[in-house]
């Protein structure tokens, strides 16, 4: 059986979430309807609306329900990016890097965290700007200082949108207390289904459709709601945030030790804070995509980088971007699910150090 390592692509689906959906799917009306059918679905959508906002420190009326973080992170640069320079950090996902592809790019550290007195620069010369960064990147783990990001783009009438895909359920995070105008988030990414997201927006911010339609969510985003992942993400989300992910940090932990023990190198380890369940493992001079062959072929799923790329393994940009060009092809993400076991991580550790020392002496 094999043993799945990839949560950061998606999360194993929590069973609160199962039953959130299941209970939802039942229900024959439609969130719009006036009857009450529709009344009971309506109850269900803004429930799951009300934990959201709980969950991020936000009112209700203040979340906006998506298809999932792509699209809000897309929603975001299309309502506060028109008429406004926008920047991005180099280690941006494809979803805003795609999203806005005039930017301009913003650099980051050897550590992967974004470089504040570039943005500062940057921003100096472009007041009123609109500023793209992610709370948590989806390849190395590394997190942004983002109190700090925001001060600075409030020094300079600067709108900021977080991504806060992968951080969201893992990480407390308090959109509020961030100052930032909007924030993405994607409910498979902590444990809930696939096709439910969400944009989160400051009281003031005022957003236009990228989907227009009949009214729905404030006449911000058109379309019936997917209402069975949405209520799935909401109990997913409830769960996520009380886990003791302390646990995970540790096992994440003993795979760092054991990678470097046979030559590898922890993309960010020691250099910045992480998130507790991702590490980026890289072998030097053995590519990605040999490794990930290997480690399926001896029962593991991992990735190299994003999921989001077609299936295809290319040089990872954010690797790059930490200065690590030669090392891009050669790294793998191990991004650990909400119910790993002890047991299948020291497996992955007894299959990497073979791994490693097969493969190494082949390069």
């Amino acid at each position: 059986m094999t043993v799945y390592l990839d949560a950061n692509a998606t999360e194993v689906l929590r069973p609160a979430a199962l039953d959130a959906m299941v209970s939802a799917a039942v229900l024959a009306g439609n969130p719009s309807s006036v009857h009450a059918a529709g009344r009971a679905a309506r109850r269900v959508l803004e429930d799951s609306r009300t934990v959201l906002g709980r969950s991020f420190g936000v009112d209700a009326d203040q979340v906006v329900f998506t298809s999932g973080g792509t699209e809000a992170n897309v929603l975001a640069i299309h309502a506060f990016g028109q008429g406004r320079p926008i920047m991005i950090g180099a280690t941006e996902h494809d979803a805003v890097r795609q999203g806005a592809p005039h930017a301009v790019v913003l650099s980051v550290g050897r550590d992967g965290v974004l470089d504040r007195q570039g943005l500062d620069a940057c921003l100096a010369k472009a007041p009123g700007a609109f500023v793209c960064v992610m709370a948590a990147n989806n390849e190395t783990g590394v997190l942004h200082p983002l109190h700090e990001v925001s001060a600075i783009c409030a020094r300079y009438g600067a709108w900021l949108h977080v991504d806060a895909v992968q951080q969201a359920g893992r990480v407390p995070l308090d959109f509020a207390t961030t100052r930032a105008d909007s924030m993405a988030i994607s409910g498979h990414k902590f444990g809930g289904p696939k096709g439910a997201g969400a944009l989160l927006l400051r009281e003031s911010r005022k957003v236009a459709p990228l989907i227009a339609g009949g009214g729905q969510e404030r006449g911000r985003r058109g379309g019936t709601p997917a209402l069975p992942a949405i209520a799935g993400m909401a109990a997913a989300l409830s769960v996520a945030l009380a886990q003791d992910w302390a646990v995970i940090a540790r096992l994440r932990d003993a795979i760092d030790v054991a990678a470097r023990q046979v030559g590898a190198m922890v993309a960010g380890d020691g250099l910045a804070p992480r998130l507790p369940n991702t590490t980026c493992l890289v072998l030097p001079n053995v590519p990605a995509q040999t490794q990930l062959m290997a480690l399926d072929l001896a029962g593991f799923a991992v990735s190299a980088g994003s999921a989001c790329s077609s299936g295809k393994v290319t040089a990872s940009h954010v690797l790059t971007a930490m200065g690590l060009e030669k090392l891009a092809t050669q790294a793998i993400r191990v991004s650990l699910p909400w119910n790993v076991e002890a047991a299948a991580v020291d497996r992955f550790i007894v299959a990497y150090a073979e791994l490693a020392g097969r493969l190494g002496k082949q390069a």
